[in-house]
This record gives structure tokens, sequence and C-alpha cells, in this order.
């Protein structure tokens, strides 16, 4: 080799080397920043978690009207927050709105600013409110008029109000609507997708199993329409459900008890009278009290506040304000006798689940704690669910029935919702407290294994094989299911659903062929409910604190939430697992996409999580009613 040919070669390798050495670097500098990253973040989970428990109320000193912002889902339990889609959201200027506000929290931030002397004013915020039950509208609408008896005023003001919103609104001293904008009331129903053609194309062949005339969770997949039997039975809850919105509208706005329905009803001509104005529409009508533009509404609330040198009101944040004020049922760690509340919120699933989802082991793991904690002296569960699993729900059952063992008074407390699964967690209870809106009962359970034997024959794959046994193949997507194994689950099924009679039967003390005629899958609002002795009482989730202290013989005593404990480990997937791919969602679809979207997917999402060992289901779909 020429001298030239080694001095290239040594340039050539010397290059090399500085690139593998720049490319150690790197990853090394890339590892260590990780590390480090993720010990910062590590840091600050451990340091969040160990002073959460230990956070100090801090009076507000400053005055204002504090603005009641009902931002995302109102819920019973509320989910950790999930910074990392919080900062992506902050990063690109997107909405940074909780998706969730916790119903306690309001009703604690009203009767709170209802005795202090730094809140003049309520102002709602209503222009975020998304997923909301009746019963908690109606309580929130009971907590406002309570705040008003102590002689302050609440305002609502928006720029538009969807139905739900305006029910709320109307609870309101004064009700302004902004010129441009409307009063959107349409009534309720209920109104699903059906997919037997679309099953029938893809060629799949969905094997139902259920009992009941009424029980139509499966009806989506077995027909194109809602059948007469669940058509009527939807219409006699729709109607005491809405006979209930108009009423309170009605009564609250001091309207004339038709008002409601002549407006939904002749809204094309009273519209033309209005010169097509909706806005003039709904101040005519009585909906409103004026019309403001933002400005004039800045304006006037400046006059009942003041001014707070920027060019807008004095206001108080509402989730500043919470953070501020003690907390109802929040343990204050004192040994005192307590009632223990725990809220089961979500469909009924095995296992451990999160919040959101009822777990069957997680949720009797909760109620276990409940009973071997000497300072619990009763237990309040409040339901909020349209069922699930059989399996896990009977897993709760068990425990219910091992914390009356002790002697503890079990008191059930209904929200929105408390039917099939969550009516099996129920029966047992020594009382079950509804609200005259809740929706239960849908005694009924089913089972629906779909195989695809046809849809992969249509694309040239076949199954095929041997066996030592009739059920040799089992649960074999990819083959038919043999008659021996379809008469087996309905033998199932029967035995599951004359079990489900008889825990109603003997939880409740009415006789099983009674049970049977209101049985069937059948969905009862609270008030006829309590009439055919399916729930004790009518009442909120107070009331049934109430009580469980009465049947515990208890005068003075504490209430305080048992939830389950978070682990680091918990904390870390719940937020960077959990809504990442909703906020994708928002971010690529605009809000009637999103819509259609999760009109599509939502059933198809709620089969898919269900896990039942035997594949038997005692679950109510009735929650996809609109307000």
């Amino acid at each position: 080799m020429t001298e030239h040919g080694k001095l290239m070669k040594d340039l050539i390798g010397s290059i090399i080397n500085i690139f593998r050495w720049i490319g150690r670097f790197l990853t090394g500098f890339r590892t260590w920043t990780l590390n480090i990253a993720f010990l910062v973040l590590l840091f600050f989970i451990i340091s969040a978690i160990s002073t959460q428990g230990t956070k100090k109320v801090t009076r507000m000193s400053t005055s204002g009207i504090l603005v009641l912002t009902l931002s995302g889902d109102i819920v019973e339990e509320k989910q950790s927050s999930d910074p990392f889609t919080k900062a992506l959201n902050e990063k690109l200027g997107l909405n940074t709105l909780p998706t969730e506000t916790l119903l306690q929290d309001v009703l604690d931030a009203i009767k709170t600013a209802g005795k202090d002397d730094n809140v003049i004013c309520l102002l709602l915020d209503l222009s975020n409110l998304g997923s909301v039950g009746l019963n908690q509208l109606q309580l929130i609408g009971q907590a406002l008029n309570s705040f008003k008896e102590d002689d302050k005023l609440v305002i609502a003001a928006e720029d538009f109000y969807p139905q739900k919103a305006y029910y709320l609104a109307s609870y309101a001293d004064e009700i302004y609507l902004n010129p441009m904008g409307g009063v959107d009331l349409h009534g309720i129903g209920t109104f699903r997708l059906y997919y037997k053609d679309a099953i029938d194309k893809l060629k799949v062949n969905y094997n139902v199993f259920r009992v009941g005339s009424f029980k139509s969770a499966m009806e989506p997949i077995m027909r194109n329409s809602m059948s007469a039997e669940a058509k009527t039975q939807n219409m006699s809850w729709l109607t005491v459900l809405w006979d209930a919105i108009s009423t309170d509208i009605s009564r609250e706005r001091k309207l004339d008890a038709k008002a409601i329905e002549s407006y939904i009803e002749n809204i094309p001509s009273e519209l033309t009278t209005a010169g097509g104005d909706t806005a003039r529409l709904a101040l005519e009508s009585g909906l409103v009290d004026g019309l403001k533009t933002r400005e004039e509404l800045r304006n006037y609330l400046v006059k009942i506040s003041g001014s707070d040198g920027q060019g807008s009101f004095q206001q108080i944040n509402f989730n500043n304000y919470i953070n501020s004020i003690s907390r109802s049922y929040i343990n204050n760690g004192l040994e005192e006798p307590s009632i223990g509340i725990i809220v089961a919120q979500g469909p009924i699933l095995n296992g451990e689940q999160p919040i959101g989802s009822i777990g069957g082991d997680s949720l009797a793991k909760m109620i276990r704690t409940a009973r071997k904690d000497t300072n619990i002296n009763a237990l309040v569960l409040r339901v909020v669910s349209g069922g699930g699993s059989v399996f896990a729900s009977e897993v709760i059952r068990q425990e219910i029935l091992e914390f009356k063992k002790t002697g503890k008074p079990l008191v059930i407390s209904m929200g929105s919702m408390a039917a099939s699964g969550g009516y099996w967690i129920a029966a047992d209870a020594d009382e079950i407290w509804a609200s005259p809106v809740t929706l239960t009962g849908s005694i009924g359970i089913f089972a629906a294994i779909p195989t695809f034997e046809e849809s992969l024959s249509s694309m040239g794959i076949y199954n095929d094989g041997v066996g030592t046994t009739s059920l040799a193949s089992s649960l074999n997507l990819t083959r038919p299911i043999s008659p021996l194994l379809k008469e087996t689950i309905s033998i199932s099924l029967r035995h599951g659903y004359d079990k489900f009679l008889t825990i109603v039967s003997t939880g409740r003390s009415i006789d099983k062929t009674q049970i049977s005629k209101v049985a069937e899958g059948r969905v009862f609002d609270g008030k006829t409910a309590l009439d055919l002795g399916l729930v004790d009482k009518l009442g909120n989730m107070d009331d049934a604190i109430k009580s469980a202290a009465g049947l515990a013989g208890l005068s003075e005593y504490g209430a305080r939430y048992i939830r389950k404990p978070m682990t680091v480990k918990d904390e870390i997937m719940q937020m960077f697992s959990g809504k990442f791919s909703d906020w994708l969602l928002s971010v690529s679809l605009p809000p009637s996409l999103q819509s259609l979207t999760g009109n599509l997917t939502a059933p198809v999402r709620e089969l898919l999580l269900f896990d039942d060992p035997k594949g038997l289901y005692a679950h109510c779909m009735v929650h996809d009613l609109s307000l």
C-alpha cells in the first residue's frame, strides 16, 4: 500500500472513530437524560401521593362572584388526573378544562358559599357541561335553591343553552342569553344503532341466549329496529323522567304547566312569529329574563361585584374555591363511630378494576375493609351501574352477605341507574334508597357468543380437526357452536335467571312468583320501583347515610369514603395510558364526527369489556339516554 493510501485509510478510520464516539456519547446522553427524567417524575409522583392526605384547607380571603364551572361529566367518583394529556393540551393551546367534575364537590361548594360572606353571588358556567344524570341535576338544583334561601343571587348566562344546561339554569334567579343564542328544548329519548344486517353481511354468526321478553340489551345484534316490548317499557320510564324535567322547569320559571310542551311542539310557528330569532323566542316564551352580549354581561357583573382591574368582574374560581373549603366524607383521622361510603360506579367486570369500572375483586376488597374496620358501624354502598358480569356481581354479593353477618347495617343508595347486575348486588341490603328518577330493575340475564366460520370461509379459510368428545372444540370462535354446547349454555342461563329471581325474592322478602311478574328485564323509574317493593325509600345519599346511622343506633357519627388505595404503579399507568386515545380523537376530529364515532364504537367497546367466565351477563343498556 502506498503512503497516500495509508494516509487515506487512517483518515477514514479516524472519521469513523469520531462518529462512533459521537454515537456512544449521544446514546449515553439519551439514556442518562431519560433516567433523570424518570427519577424526577417518580419523585413528583411520590411527593404528590405522600402529601395528598396532608393538604391544609386555606380559606380564601378575596370576595367576588363564585363561578360554578361544571366542566365535563358529572361523576360520583373522580378518576386521577392525567398530567400527560393536560401538559400536551397546554403546549398545543387546546382545551385544558377538567373532563370530570365530582358531584359532591359541586354540592359542597354551593352549600359552603351560601354561608360565605366572600361569595357575593353565584354564576353558573354550563358551557362545557358533559354527561350528567337527571338525579344529579336535581340534587344540584336543590342545592341552588338552598343557596338562594341565604338571600344570595344565582345567575345563569350563556351564549346557547342545550337542554340539560337549561334545566339547571332554570333554578337561577336570573337567566341571560346572548342575542345570537337560543334555548334547545326537545324532550328525551333513547335511540340506538342496530347491526343485524351488517353482522349478516360480515357473515358473523352471533349466538344469543337471553331470558326475559324485555331484556333488550342484545337487540342491536339481533334486530334492525327496537322491539315492541322494548318500546313499551322505554316509553314508560321516559314519560316519567320527561314529566319530572318539564315540571321542574315550569315550577322554577313559574310557567304554565303546558308551556314547555307548547314551546317544543309549536316551535316552527312560534319561531316564525318571532321573525326566526331563537333568542327573541326564548325571551318571549319566558325561558330567559334578558338578552345580553358578552360585554353587556361583563358590565352587569362588574356592577354587582366590582371590577378586577383588568376589564372584568371580581370572581372566584370554582376549583380554587373547592381546594379552600372542607369537603364532605373525607377521612379526618378522628377515631369516631363512622358510616362508611363506597362508590360503585360503572360496568361490573371481573378482577381488579380502576375507578370508572366496578371490579368484582376490588369492590369486594373495599367491602371487606369496611367489615373489618371497628370504627365503621354501618356501610352505604352508592351504586351507579347498568350491570355487567354475573360472576363478578355474585362475588360482590357474597362479600355483602359476609358484611351483614357482623350485624352492621348495609344501605344501598342508587344513583341515576342501578339495574341488572347493579340490582343483583343491591337486593340483599337492609335498605334500598333511590331517587324518583333512578332507573332500576332489569332483572334478567343474557349470553352472546359470536363465531366467524362463515366470515373466514368467504375468504377461503377453514377450520377442521378431530376431538375426543363433542365439546372438544369448546368455544373455538372459528367453528360453529355445537348443539350440545348450545343446550348447556341455555340450561346455565335459565339457572342463572332463576338464581337472580331467588336472590331478589329472598333479599326483598317478596314471593318469587310476584318477583317473576316484574322481572324479564323490565326497567322501572324509582317511584314505580318503590310501589313494586324493589326499593324501600326515595331520597338521596345523605338520606341513606342518616338512615344507616339510625339502623346502627348512632346519634353522633361521622361519614367517610372508603376508596381503593392507589399504588405508585397504578398512578403511573393511569396517568399515561388512560386518556391519550381520547385526546387524539379530540385533536383530530370535529365535535360532530366525534359524536358519530362514539355512537358507532361505544356498544362495541362495552361488549369487548365483558369478561364473565361463563359468558353470562346481567346488563341493562338504557344508559344511552340523551338529556
